[in-house]
Formats: C-alpha cells, structure tokens, sequence
C-alpha cells in the first residue's frame, strides 16, 4: 500500500507491506531505525502533540536535533517515527498537503525527511554514503552523525548511529525493510546500475515496477537501498480525482485481480 502526498509527488511515498502473520521485529543495530516525516513549522509539532495525546499514541517531548525540532513517537506496530519541522528548513522542496484530510493544511505532513540507520560499523557506511552514494558529511552530535546529498536539507539527509552495544535487530512488523532514493529518470537509473557493477556492489540489477523503476542495493546484511525513478507515478493509471479511491494493479498483476481482491483487508478510501 503506498501512501503520499495529495498528489503522489516523488520523494514524498511511504509504502505498507501486509504480511498476515508476521512476527513482531526487534529493534537493534544494523537496521533502518527510524523514519521522518516533514511538517511546514514548530507550530505543527505542538499541533501534534495534542493530536497524539487524543489518539493514544505513544511519543515523546518535542526536542532538538541538529538544530531542528522533532517530536518522536511510535506507530502502533511499535514503528519509530518522528516529524521534523521545517521551519528554518532549505533545501529540497516538500511535496503537497493532503487537501482534504482531516490535519489543517497549515500543519499536514507534506514529505519524507530524515531516515535513521543504526550500523555496526560507522567507517563502512561512511564509505558507501560518501565514496559510492555521493552523500556529504555534514556533523556530528551527540553520537548522530548527519549526512546530505543533493540541494540537502530536511528531504536530502540520512542520519546514522554507531551502536556495537545492542544486539542485531530483527525483520518483522514494525520495523522497515528498506529506504529508496529518488533518481530522475531512466536513463539516471541506468547509470546507477553501471556505477554499482564498477563497485562490485551486490544489487538487483533493474526492476521496472509500472509506476516506477528501480534497483534495490543491499549495504549490509539488513539494510536495503534502493534507487527509484520520479515517474511514470501513481497517476499514470488513475486520475487525480480518484487517486487512491480503488484498488490499482501494476499490468503485470492484472492477470491476478480476483485473487488479490479476495485477500486484500477492507480499508476506507475516501480522500475527503
């Protein structure tokens, strides 16, 4: 299931995979720990705190990081989240509120921000961010070491702990299987898949997926890039009217409809 902006906009897509019977993850090292989401100012975050505190979901105080103000908190799969204000924020653009949801546009969620890997070994992801991804170093505080590729900003930056004090995390609901980058096109995507055969990087080689294409780069035994094109997008089927109103098949699931429609949990689609 992906989940978006009010229009789809690359950079901007959170995806849900629903596995029936799937154990529960462990949190720990050598995983994707944590996911942000982008909100418009600091007003927003307190916005949320009382939102949170009438929902039941658990989250911490708002607090600062790296001169940003975040408010963490968890989903109730136990995934750790956080919002990040982009007040004061340059960089790459956000996407677009959800119109007609049910947060004020002055306070929606409009973008993806700061993923967090927590490693075994900062020297190697150091080397693959930087040597291989072309990301920059930025700072580091308080054991977070913060890197930027691109324009940078709240949309452009990776952040990674360092932990050998905690054991391995585990695969399962509530943790995150893998964090894709946006490259522009096709042929951008082609020279990515070049540039990791000159690495030796294992990869998935190209994988055209309808509303996107892909390559998918495992950097360690759990962590998993992978490398996305900015379209067709999710409107390449559907209109914008409806987006999201019904159940869309990439053409190489269409064979298969009834039988996905059968398995597929009741979910309310209305957009407003």
């Amino acid at each position: 299931m992906f989940y978006a902006d009010d229009a789809g906009s690359a950079g901007t897509d959170m995806t849900f995979f629903d596995f029936p019977n799937l154990p529960k993850g462990r949190p720990g090292t050598d995983s994707i720990s944590k996911t942000s989401f982008r909100v418009p100012n600091d007003a927003a975050l307190e916005y949320y705190m009382d939102r949170f505190k009438k929902l039941d979901v658990a989250h911490e105080d708002i607090k600062t990081i790296f001169g940003k103000k975040v408010l963490p908190f968890e989903d109730f799969d136990g995934q750790m989240l956080q919002l990040i204000s982009d007040e004061h924020n340059e960089g790459v653009a956000p996407g677009v509120p959800w119109k007609n949801g049910p947060v004020p546009e002055k306070y929606a969620i409009y973008g993806l921000g700061p993923v967090y890997l927590t490693v075994v070994s900062l020297e190697n992801m150091d080397a693959v961010l930087k040597a291989i991804l072309g990301f920059r170093f930025v700072k580091e505080e308080n054991g977070l070491h913060l890197y930027e590729v691109g324009e940078g900003g709240n949309g452009a930056q990776v952040i990674v702990e360092e932990r050998t004090d905690i054991g391995m995390a585990m695969q399962g609901y509530g943790g995150v299987h893998h964090v894709a980058f946006r490259v522009e096109n096709h042929d951008e995507l082609l020279k990515w898949v070049e540039r990791m055969e000159t690495f030796q990087a294992p990869n998935s080689g190209y994988v055209n997926r309808f509303y996107f294409e892909s390559l998918y780069v495992p950097v360690s035994q759990q962590i998993l890039f992978e490398f996305a094109t900015d379209g067709p997008g999710f409107t390449s089927d559907e209109p914008y009217e409806t987006l999201g109103e019904k159940l869309s098949l990439p053409p190489f699931l269409e064979g298969k409809r009834e039988q996905i429609e059968a398995m597929v949990r009741p979910i309310n689609t209305k957009r407003s």
